[in-house]
């Protein structure tokens, strides 16, 4: 294996972004409360209204509308939250990330535990009969991956990060509510500037927080994509079986 490098140029503006980082995932943090308060707990739908998530032919499917869309959301915040607590206690985290580099991938870990626990609370309050329909906690797997070694951890946090801001922008033309589209708008905001900051810790002053990857050159708005095309990606890490067949 190549030796890590231990000291890495810092892009001048990581501080201030960590800043912003830290302020929306605070925030959201209240968010998820307004979310479950406001939502509507007399439904009356059964395993036949294919919106409700649950278990179908004796797999867990992700349901359709508004339900399905923030199960799908609460599935990839699982994954990003189990990614980044075992980058945290890695247990060569502290040498092959400089300061600012622990600082920002902290607050990351912070950040999408507050997403992980910020859905689960908000189908709980919405879902009819949440033991049965809510998402169970999802087991993950990310095979060879070395958790000690920056060039991988980035590359996949990268990978991980721009795959969230898709989802969200492919999702949000399937949410009716227009409380849950505000809500989801934030969070991708927030996500959105998780996978800037990743990129230039991996390409410090350079253009990549906005490459052409990543954003339209016709548009110039973040890519979209739907479920369909996101769930085949994320699934590579997630070991529990569930299914998506009504979300396109």
């Amino acid at each position: 294996m190549k030796n890590e490098v231990q000291i890495h140029e810092v892009d001048s503006s990581l501080n201030t972004r960590r800043s912003f980082l830290k302020l929306s995932g605070l925030t959201l943090a209240t968010a998820g409360l307004i979310m479950a308060g406001c939502s509507d707990n007399d439904n009356d739908d059964d395993m036949n209204d294919t919106s409700l998530p649950g278990v179908r032919n004796g797999i867990f499917d992700l349901g359709s509308g508004d339900f399905g869309v923030l199960t799908y959301a609460y599935a990839l915040e699982q994954l990003e939250a189990d990614f980044y607590t075992k980058v945290v206690n890695a247990s060569n985290f502290n040498t092959i990330f400089n300061d600012i580099e622990r600082q920002v991938l902290t607050d990351l870990y912070h950040h999408e535990v507050i997403h992980r626990d910020f859905f689960k609370a908000a189908l709980n309050g919405a879902l009819p009969d949440p033991s049965s329909q809510l998402l169970p906690s999802l087991t993950f797997n990310y095979g060879s991956m070395n958790f000690n070694s920056r060039t991988e951890v980035l590359a996949t946090a990268k990978a991980l990060e721009d795959t969230g801001v898709a989802a969200y922008n492919g999702a949000g033309k399937l949410i009716k509510s227009a409380d849950y589209l505000l809500l989801a708008g934030k969070i991708v905001s927030v996500e959105a500037r998780h996978a800037s900051a990743i990129r230039s810790l991996i390409n410090p002053n350079s253009k990549d927080f906005a490459g052409d990857d990543i954003i339209s050159t016709s548009t110039g708005l973040d890519v979209a994509k739907d479920p369909s095309k996101i769930l085949p990606i994320a699934g590579g890490f997630i070991t529990t079986q569930f299914t998506a067949k009504y979300l396109p």
